[in-house]
C-alpha cells in the first residue's frame, strides 16, 4: 500500500542556519544563499522562483510563482502584467510576500514588505532584453482573463506578430516591473525532526540600527512540547 502523505518524511541535516563568513545584513545573507542554490538547484529548478502572495481587495490570500530578477538595498524585484489577477491585487492592497525554497540548501527565505511600480524607464531596459517571443506575448496576453478557447490567445498573438514585423516592440503599457521593499525577512534552516522549530533569523526595520535592521535569533524549540503531538 502507498504511503500516506502524513507518513511522507525525511531528515534535514545539511546546513546550519549559518556558516562562517555568513552575513548579519539579510540582503548580503540573501545574496550568498542565492549564490549557493544557482548550484545546487538543478534545471528544471530555478534558484530565483518564488512564491509571491498577494491580497484582494476583500482580504483573500492569492499565490503564485514567479521569478525575481533583481534585488538590491532598494527592495526584490519581478514582473508581469499590470492588469492581471496580480496586478489588480497588488493595486488595492500594495504589499506582499514572498517565498524561496531552496531543497537542495535545505533553507528557504521569507520576505514581506510594500510593493511599487517600478521605475518605467527600468522596464523598458528590461522588456528589451527579453526574448522576441517574451516580448510579444506581453502584448498578445490577457492576463487572468476568461477565453472560450485556445485560438483566441493564438490570434491575438498572430496579430501583434504582424503588428511588430521587422521591428522592436516597445514595451506595453499594462506590462512592467515592481519593487518590493522589505519590511521583515526571515532565513530559515530546516530542522533536523517534524517536532522542532526551524531555526531563524528575522530582521525588521529599526530606527537607528545598523543597515536599519534588527536581527533576532529564534532559536529551535527543543525543550518545548509540539503543538500537534505533544512530544517535547
Amino acid at each position: 500500500m502507498p504511503l500516506s502523505l502524513a507518513q511522507l518524511r525525511r531528515n534535514y541535516t545539511l546546513y546550519g542556519l549559518r556558516d562562517d563568513g555568513e552575513q548579519d545584513d539579510p540582503l548580503v545573507l540573501f545574496g550568498q544563499w542565492l549564490s549557493q542554490a544557482r548550484k545546487t538547484e538543478a534545471p528544471p529548478a530555478e534558484a530565483n522562483s518564488m512564491a509571491l502572495a498577494t491580497v484582494d481587495s476583500e482580504g483573500y490570500a492569492h499565490c503564485r510563482i514567479l521569478l525575481l530578477k533583481g534585488f538590491s538595498a532598494e527592495g526584490f524585484v519581478f514582473f508581469g502584467n499590470y492588469q492581471s489577477a496580480k496586478g489588480e491585487e497588488l493595486a488595492s492592497n500594495p504589499h506582499a510576500a514572498m517565498t524561496f525554497f531552496w531543497p537542495g540548501l535545505e533553507r528557504q527565505v521569507r520576505i514581506e514588505g510594500a510593493v511599487e511600480r517600478l521605475d518605467p524607464a527600468l522596464s523598458d531596459a528590461y522588456f528589451l532584453d527579453r526574448p522576441a517571443a517574451s516580448q510579444l506575448g506581453a502584448w498578445a496576453s490577457p492576463q487572468s482573463q476568461p477565453l472560450t478557447h485556445r485560438s483566441e490567445l493564438e490570434g491575438l498573438l498572430r496579430e501583434v506578430t504582424e503588428r511588430f514585423a521587422g521591428q522592436q516592440p516597445p514595451r506595453p503599457e499594462h506590462w512592467g516591473g515592481y519593487c518590493l521593499q522589505p519590511r521583515a525577512s526571515s532565513s530559515g534552516k530546516a530542522a533536523p525532526t517534524a517536532c522542532m522549530t526551524a531555526s531563524t533569523t528575522a530582521c525588521e526595520t529599526a530606527p537607528g540600527s545598523a543597515h536599519g535592521w534588527r536581527p533576532d535569533e529564534v532559536p529551535p524549540s527543543r525543550n518545548r512540547p509540539c503543538a500537534r503531538c505533544g512530544a517535547g
